[in-house]
Order: structure tokens, then sequence, then C-alpha cells
């Protein structure tokens, strides 16, 4: 097994590799059924690699994902299975036709989340629990004190958040320990360095950082030619949408001189600044391929000085990418975003 660098989730949580992987588009998030064979090898080649943080979402693929991910489990070496670490997230509530139906953040219905993703991932106990977005309707504290509660009996680890603002941070800090705010930060999505990052660091919770290739668009694979697929949510994605997509894609053009420079992919330069915003921050790297782990992993061999970052900021400034990160219809349910 190689050794990839740790690092603490908040004063609270646990240590993780410095890079986790996000799971997500093994489950027909970007369109199609996924490569079952190819998914368990990544998630294989990860754990091989030194990575130990593992992130699903037992809404992803209607559970799909859990099963995936229960069953590299199952059938890693016994090492790498006892390493690994998995974040989970609830509450979003899905129709048979895949659609999106609300959230459900009531503590019965977190203990049930509970039981069938323990079910799912065949694990004893998940590390890290967190409602996917802030249930309107219930109290974060509810939702909290719930996870609480099952940390007590032994079934979780540590609480998490996810997509939440700042002072829903503090109402759940107040209720129990918080390890890490799960939330989009990336070259391309910066919001959170306003508010959210400060009051994270003032009560000692860290960051996983999710989207930091923005779904592929600052992967520097992407092209204004590519066709989305049947069931890609990228379709509906206001960045990746005319001339929004173009003027986005000229931004990561002006990326690949300093990747050159660096002896780098564009990739690799974007995740790597993301690691460069402080020891407390977890990038989640959305590979579905070991030819796309292994690229994202050499990012940890790229070092940014400040005339790389300065550089970087010339070319990537805040607030210079033209469309929302969802749909309006989806923003509206980000507690981050008000």
């Amino acid at each position: 097994m190689n050794t990839i660098p740790a690092r603490a989730l908040g004063s609270t949580g646990p240590r993780s590799s410095a890079l986790g992987l996000g799971c997500m588009s093994m489950s027909g998030m970007y369109g199609g059924d996924g490569d079952r064979d190819e998914s368990v090898a990544t998630i294989h080649a990860a754990l091989d690699a030194g990575v130990t943080l593992l992130d699903t979402g037992d809404f992803y693929g209607m559970g799909h994902n859990e099963l995936l991910i229960g069953e590299a489990l199952r059938t890693a070496p016994a090492a790498a299975r006892e390493r690994a670490l998995v974040s989970v997230k609830f509450g979003a509530l899905r129709d048979p036709d895949g659609g999106w139906v609300g959230h459900d953040g009531r503590p019965a219905a977190v203990k049930n989340f509970a039981a069938y993703s323990l079910q799912r991932l065949g694990v004893d106990h998940i590390d890290i629990y967190r409602i996917a977005r802030l249930d309107p309707d219930v109290p974060i504290e509810e939702t909290v004190g719930a996870i609480s509660e099952l940390v007590q009996a032994g079934h979780v680890r540590h609480i998490g958040l996810s997509e939440v603002g700042a002072a829903t941070i503090r109402r759940a800090a107040a209720t129990a320990p918080i390890s890490d705010l799960q939330i989009e930060y990336a070259l391309i999505t910066r919001g959170i360095e306003e508010e959210i990052l400060p009051t994270l660091r003032e009560l000692g919770i860290g960051v996983t950082a999710y989207g930091v290739l923005s779904r592929g668009l600052i992967s520097g694979h992407f092209t204004t030619d590519r066709k989305l697929g049947a069931g890609d949510f990228r379709a509906m994605s206001p960045r990746f949408q005319g001339d929004n997509l173009r003027h986005n894609l000229a931004l990561v053009d002006s990326l690949r001189g300093i990747a050159e420079r660096k002896g780098a992919t564009v990739a690799q330069i974007a995740i790597a600044w993301v690691l460069s915003r402080g020891e407390d921050i977890v990038p989640l790297i959305g590979a579905r391929t070991r030819e796309r782990l292994a690229e994202s992993l050499g990012a940890l061999d790229v070092t940014l000085d400040a005339s790389d970052l300065d550089a970087i900021e010339r070319a990537f400034p805040a607030d210079v990418a033209r469309g929302e990160r969802y749909p309006a219809s989806q923003m509206t349910s980000l507690d981050s975003e008000r």
C-alpha cells in the first residue's frame, strides 16, 4: 500500500487521507448505468494508493452506490478495509422514476435511513453521517440530535453537515460535536470563502470539498462539442449551457499554460489549488475509472508556490465563472446559498 499525507477532519473528527474518493459518479448520476467492475477496481485502487475516505449518499442510484461500496470493501484486503472511512449523506427523497421529491431530517427518518445504509454497506458503523440538505421543516438541532443518539449507540462515529450556511453551522455545533462540512469548493466555486469558511475555522470544523473539478468542467477534458447522455444531470446545469460553457472553458484554457510549466495536467492544478487552501480541507475526487483516479492522485505531487498561486488567481479570479452550479429549482434547497 502507498501512503498519502493525512489531514484531520476538524478538531473532533477522524484523520483522513488528504484526498478522498467521491463515489457518486459510479451510480449513474452522469448518465448510463456505470461499469460495476471498473468501479470496484477503482475503489480498490484508491484504497491501495492510501486513500482512506470514501464518500457516498444513500440516494445515489437509490442505494446502488452503497451496495457498490459494500462489495468493494468486502472484497478488499482486510488491512485496507479496516483503514477505510465511509461518509454517508442521507435525507434526499426520490421517486421510482429517479425524481427528487424533497428532504427528510425527522429523527425517526434519520434512524431509519441509517439502518438501511448499514445493511447495504455491510458495516457495523458509519464513520461520518450527515443530512444531504437541510430539511426546512425540521430544526437542525433535531436532526443532529438524532445522529448524536446513533453515535452514543455505536452506529455512527462522527457527525457531519452538508451544504449549510454559517448560522446553521453554529446551531448544529451547539447541539453536538461536528467533524466537517461537506460543500462544493473549487476554483470556479468560491462562495464559502466569505463567511462559511471563517465560521468553520472559528469552531474547529473541517471541510470535505466536493466538485473540485466542477463535475469535469474544469478538468481539462471537457469540450464544447461534448454530448451529454440521457440522465446526465450536467445537461441541466447552467454552467454547462451555451455561452456559459464557452466562457467557462475559456477560463480553463487559461490554466493550461500554468499546468504545462508545472509539468502537470489542468485537473491536477485545480485539485492542488484546493489542497493549498488549508490543512483543514480534504478534497473529494470524483474519479470513476482507475485512469482518472491516477491523474487526480498526481495532484499530491504538485507544489504550488506563491507565484503559482498568483498566476492561477490572475487566470481564474473568484466570481468570474458564468452560471450557477445547480438549476434554479435546486439552488433554493441550499441553505449555504442564503
